[in-house]
């Protein structure tokens, strides 16, 4: 990659043709049009943005780009936000990393949806010394700062030609702040009642920041997720919007016992069955299983009268070295195809000493350079090295979906 302070010298002329571009696109008044057919994509964790990561999704064909943002090195404690205890407003320099990614991404044609994992009052918990940060579901104070937030970011963002989204915010989790931590006890609609009106009021949270986001762009869709960190189950009390441009998006990493290595010490393997406390028969580990678990999705669709076309998998994956890991996320995508929903796995080359949902990896251990590269934070020169010696990956189950 060029040093970023080379890049950073191009960004007066590119914005000046991104002025142009942003009011060319607005005025064709199509871009929720992108979501009328199925999108296949990944997700991008990755702690340092680089040419390379995107010349290589753009090499696998991959097309579509869910990113975050919140790891890059900022000149603040917090990316763009500058701080999340006190925002005051878009941090220049950052944004401006953001904009060159952004404008090389078009260049190679490749659509992003901005995705954040922090807001005011809501750090990431990985950037919090992994202490919850739950300010912004106890407090109005924060609210009025996430709001303002989004609307620094979308009237700056505005028209940009790679982005066909804004997520408002990455797995929402209100209910771990109101004493609601059983995932499985399906009583999310009588919670919710505790809550409504409250700062913890999920779908409040939704009306406030998309009217915001509107008040500065009328055009650009807006993905909604549920609740409890995006699970399937909290659509029980999703409330949709009266907006033609929202795409509503849940997670999926059930059963999380399963997916996890930590968790499932190779005790579980796929087909199969796996207990769950809290539910009175095993999970069944099949299609069929995984299908039965979707359900909520497919009952609030049809409810709300809501197409397929608004329904986004933001995230899905499993460890790659598990008992049929290739079988789940090919039941997986099968299924996410079948109700014609739109995907993006996790998670495409992270360079975050974290590749156990690298699937160009297969089940084999890395070799002992790709965590050299890591240290060094050099990962994004060395694809070829890493990836050209595993004999027994899986990645033609994604690859045949990128044609």
């Amino acid at each position: 990659m060029k040093p970023i302070v080379v890049l950073l010298i191009l960004f007066s002329f590119r914005s000046n043709v991104l002025g142009q571009k942003a009011e060319s696109t607005e005025s064709t008044n199509t871009i929720i049009s992108y979501w009328d057919e199925q999108r296949k994509g990944t997700n991008h964790f990755n702690q340092i943005p680089s040419e390379q990561w995107f010349d290589a999704a753009k090499k696998a064909n991959i097309k579509f780009v869910r990113l975050v943002f919140e790891k890059w090195d900022g000149e603040q404690r917090d990316f763009i936000l500058g701080d999340a205890d006190d925002y005051q407003g878009i941090v220049k320099g950052d944004f401006q990393k953001l904009l060159y990614f952004l404008d090389y991404a078009n260049e190679l044609n490749i659509k992003v949806v901005i995705t954040p994992i922090s807001l005011p009052g809501d750090r990431w918990i990985q950037s919090n010394n992994d202490q919850k940060d739950g300010c912004l579901w106890l407090n109005w104070d924060y609210r009025q700062q996430a709001v303002n937030y989004w609307k620094d970011l979308a009237s700056r963002l505005r028209g940009h030609p790679a982005i066909v989204g804004y997520n408002l915010v990455n797995e929402p989790h209100p209910e771990s702040y109101y004493k609601k931590h059983d995932f499985w006890k399906k009583d999310l609609t009588d919670w919710y009642q505790t809550v409504k009106g409250s700062p913890g009021d999920l779908n409040l949270f939704n009306r406030q920041i998309v009217q915001a986001i509107r008040s500065v762009d009328s055009e650009m869709p807006i993905i909604i997720e549920s609740g409890l960190y995006s699970t399937p189950w909290a659509f029980d009390y999703l409330e949709p919007l009266e907006d033609d441009k929202i795409i509503y998006s849940f997670h999926m990493y059930e059963p999380y016992t399963f997916i996890t290595k930590s968790l499932n010490k190779d005790r579980y393997s796929y087909p199969g069955s796996i207990p769950i406390d809290g539910l009175e028969e095993p999970f069944e580990l099949s299609k069929d299983g995984l299908t039965n678990f979707l359900k909520p999705i497919n009952e609030w669709t049809t409810k709300n009268k809501i197409p397929a076309n608004r329904i986004w998998v933001g995230e899905f994956g499993c460890d790659r070295s598990l008992k049929g890991a290739e079988s789940y996320l090919a039941d997986l995508i099968s299924i996410f195809n079948e109700n014609n929903w739109h995907w993006s796995f996790y998670s495409y080359r992270e360079d975050d000493d974290w590749e156990a949902m690298d699937y160009e990896l297969g089940k084999q251990k890395v070799h002992y350079t790709y965590w050299e590269y890591q240290e060094a934070e050099t990962m994004h020169l060395h694809y070829d090295d890493i990836y050209n010696r595993v004999t027994d990956s899986f990645w033609e189950i994604f690859q045949g979906e990128f044609k």
